[in-house]
C-alpha cells in the first residue's frame, strides 16, 4: 500500500538524523538523490545500517571497516556517492564531504 510505504520511508528518513554531523549531512544528501528510488531491498539494507551506532556506521561509510553482505555493500556505496576524495580520485580511505554539489 502506498500509505504504508510512505510511513516506512518516513521512519527511515527520521532514523537518518544522526548525532554525528558528517552522517547527518550525508544522509540528507542521500535522501535528496535517492529518496524517490528506494525499493523494499533498499529499505531493508538501510534499516540494518541505521541500527548501528554512529561510529560503527561511519567506519563502514568511510571505509575503515569492511562488511561482507553484498546488499549492505551496495547501500554503503550509494551513501559514499556523497563523498568526493581529496585528490579527486576515488579511494576508500581518502574522502571528504563535497558540500558544493
Amino acid at each position: 500500500m502506498p500509505g504504508d510505504r510512505h510511513v516506512r520511508l518516513g521512519r527511515l528518513r527520521w532514523q537518518c538524523r544522526r548525532a554525528l554531523l558528517e552522517l547527518d549531512l550525508l544522509f540528507e544528501r542521500f535522501w535528496q538523490r535517492y529518496g524517490d528510488t528506494i525499493d523494499l531491498q533498499d529499505e531493508a539494507a538501510l534499516g540494518h545500517l541505521l541500527a548501528l551506532d554512529d561510529y560503527d556506521l561511519w567506519a563502514l561509510v568511510s571505509g575503515t571497516q569492511k562488511i561482507d553482505d553484498p546488499q549492505l555493500i551496495q547501500m554503503i556505496e550509494r551513501i559514499r556517492n556523497e563523498f568526493v576524495p581529496l585528490d579527486h580520485e576515488r579511494t576508500s580511505d581518502n574522502f571528504y564531504f563535497n558540500a558544493t554539489t
